[in-house]
């Protein structure tokens, strides 16, 4: 582990991520059968963790590692691997972004895979394992599916925007949750949950979705999704000025991210437990 791996440009670091993601998520599709007969819970009784999870984020623990041993891995289930000397690649992985989607074959889940060196994502692939669909980016590589680039909704007013969010797991944050979302109802389209934040910003960044905002996010939630959206073109934050984190984040094409940004602020969507 305290070997150097030589250093690496994003494309190269992609081309790593996007043969990983993919191996990994052949192994989240075997197992599912098997995996969502042994499941444990997290934070609260809703929030689930299978074998499976355990199982993939291994997988793709054990590959980084072997072919690049001076890396660290920051995974979902077991943490960070080892710390990172400065200029070093940390991965940032989640292994089953959607797990709640994959106990009931829902066709949501995702593993996410994002190649960071000294706090910025540089690489990030988003698998979704029940199709096999794929979406990349590298940073100033722009975001792609399947040959195409990504470049967002051409949505310009809010009130025809189709909105992505999510929910925590705590019952008391789901309660604050639901009443930012009965307010902001009134002023879009309509909403989509979806379950799976990696998917939901892939969706973004090609304009499937017109918007998307979340509270709760962890770094492993975002960091492949939400370097797609930035480099679709789209603008990835939180509030009032703060970086998009655990307090908020929401992405947007220019046009829909100021009075998308102003209605979460205007409705303490940041706020509650």
């Amino acid at each position: 582990m305290s070997e150097i791996s030589a250093v690496s440009t994003p494309g190269e670091l992609l081309a790593i991520a996007v043969r990983v993601a993919r191996e990994a998520a052949v192994t989240a599709r075997r197992m599912r059968d098997e995996a969502i007969g042994d499941v444990q819970t997290k934070s609260t009784d809703t929030d689930v963790v299978t074998a499976a999870d355990k199982a993939v984020e291994r997988q793709v623990v054990d590959a980084l590692l072997a072919e690049r041993p001076g890396d660290g891995v920051l995974g979902e289930e077991y943490g960070d691997s080892v710390a990172v000397a400065p200029g070093a690649v940390r991965w940032i992985l989640d292994p089953i972004d959607g797990t709640v989607n994959y106990l009931y074959g829902l066709p949501q889940y995702a593993v996410s895979l994002a190649a960071e060196r000294d706090g910025v994502v540089v690489a990030g692939v988003v698998c979704n394992a029940a199709t096999g669909d794929e979406w990349t980016a590298t940073l100033g590589g722009g975001a792609w599916r399947a040959g195409r680039r990504l470049s967002g909704s051409v949505r310009t007013t809010l009130d025809q925007a189709l909105v992505g969010t999510g929910f925590g797991y705590d019952a008391r944050r789901r309660a604050h949750q639901g009443a930012v979302l009965a307010r902001l109802i009134t002023r879009v389209r309509d909403i989509r949950r979806l379950g799976a934040a990696a998917l939901d910003l892939c969706l973004v960044a090609e304009g499937t979705l017109d918007a998307y905002f979340e509270k709760g996010l962890n770094l492993w939630d975002h960091a492949a999704g939400g370097l797609i959206a930035s480099e679709a073109g789209l603008i990835v934050g939180g509030l009032s000025g703060a970086p998009a984190g655990k307090q908020m984040l929401v992405a947007a094409p220019p046009a829909l991210f100021e009075p998308l940004h102003d209605a979460l602020v205007e409705l303490d969507a940041a706020g509650g437990p």
